[in-house]
């Protein structure tokens, strides 16, 4: 079984409260400076989705299908809003009865985590005691549960008739879409004793599942069965003490036409033929969250929270942004020419992909922006761990 023994250092900073960073030996996040915005950007709606993430450590990221929003929160509430209006399509809870579930047998242990994930009328969603549980997506009526051994923390991916879903001790399973039951299962033999807490979520495509290990590679199954086709190291796990030695990819994978992008924690960004699994080119790079891409470039978050863009084609740095350093970012999203990023205190920014330079802000909340920002269309959804989430649309005029 993983031992999971650090937080992230977003949620460290959170924990430090009152304290003062220096005592707490936290870089404090560095103070933002006076902006003048080159885009307009409106909040169109905002709502909450129960009691957030909060200090479970998790990246609670809202999912899109058929002009819904679906957002889900540990305490045990499950959403769906209008995409437009963010008017509530429906909304099921589920009270807690302790950590390990007692009372009623079918759901009373929905401390959701993993997800959600829409697809073909069907959402899932994991939870911190190892289960995934099954909706119809138009009516959230309970479907199925399925039992897994260990927590599930990452979105799962629906396709082929499968659920997808890896679970915190290393372990990939294939699940049947229809009954819940157990097809396969992956279980990676390498395993770090010590590693951060998180997964990126699995990328299904051409009937090959692709995600980042706990040891620093990027990882091949076949779907429908799960066997191991192949693996690219993503970092080489040097340093001399154990926390030197972590180099979790707990992003999630990118796949552009051929190419697939990962980067890892102490590690490299690293570009992959996914036909061949021959790598293409690497670029040092340090990062715990997940990559975006747009046209030719590639947008990434390192572990100081400085905000780089990437040539896609060959790695070579195009711009650097260092006035969010130590706000311990969301992973990047793109809307429009611009890379979207949350930070710890509830702030969203809003970058020029041309330069790097910053184009607008937000302040959503009071709160830390763990999950990376959700874009669809011209609209941008972004949570908060308290469950707060909003949608911005960017404007024409300034």
């Amino acid at each position: 079984m993983k031992r999971i023994v650090l937080m992230t250092a977003m949620t460290a900073v959170a924990l430090a409260g009152c304290h003062s960073f220096k005592k707490e030996n936290i870089q404090p996040p560095t103070p933002l400076k006076e902006i003048t915005p080159t885009v307009s950007v409106e909040q169109v709606w905002d709502t909450s989705v129960g009691d957030g993430a909060a200090e479970t450590g998790v990246r609670m990221r809202p999912t899109y299908a058929d002009g819904v929003i679906y957002a889900a929160s540990p305490d045990g509430t499950l959403k769906a809003v209008d995409a437009k209006s963010g008017d509530t399509v429906w909304k099921d809870y589920t009270k807690q009865h302790g950590w390990f579930g007692w009372g009623d047998s079918k759901r009373v242990d929905a401390k959701y985590a993993g997800g959600p994930a829409v697809a073909n009328g069907l959402l899932v969603v994991g939870t911190l005691d190892g289960h995934l549980y099954a909706f119809d997506a138009k009516t959230g009526k309970h479907r199925w549960k399925a039992t897994l051994p260990s927590e599930i923390i990452a979105t799962p991916a629906i396709v082929g008739g499968k659920v997808v879903v890896r679970t915190e001790d290393g372990r990939v399973y294939g699940i049947n879409a229809d009954t819940g039951d157990r097809e396969w299962a992956n279980d990676q033999a390498t395993v770090p004793t010590l590693s951060l807490r998180g997964n990126g979520a699995p990328l299904v495509a051409n009937g090959v599942v692709f995600f980042g290990s706990d040891d620093g590679h990027l990882t091949a199954l076949r779907l429908d069965n799960g066997e191991k086709l192949w693996d690219v190291p993503l970092a080489k796990g040097g340093g001399r003490t154990e926390i030197d030695q972590l180099d979790d990819a707990d992003g999630s994978i990118l796949l552009d036409g051929s190419t697939l992008y990962a980067a890892a924690y102490h590690g490299e960004l690293t570009a992959v033929d996914g036909r061949s699994a021959r790598p293409l080119w690497h670029h040092p790079f340090s990062s715990y969250v997940s990559l975006a891409v747009s046209g030719d470039k590639l947008v990434g978050v390192d572990t100081k929270s400085n905000v780089w863009a990437f040539d896609k084609s060959s790695g070579s740095d195009l711009w650097k942004q260092a006035g969010l350093e130590w706000r311990w970012l969301s992973a990047p999203a793109v809307q429009d020419n611009y890379a979207v990023v949350g930070d710890t205190q509830g702030y969203v920014h809003w970058l020029s992909l041309d330069d790097g330079k910053f184009a607008a802000r937000k302040r959503m909340s009071h709160h830390a922006i763990r999950a990376q920002p959700l874009v669809v269309g011209n609209m941008v959804y972004v949570e908060d761990v308290e469950g707060h989430l909003a949608a911005y649309r960017l404007s024409a005029g300034k």
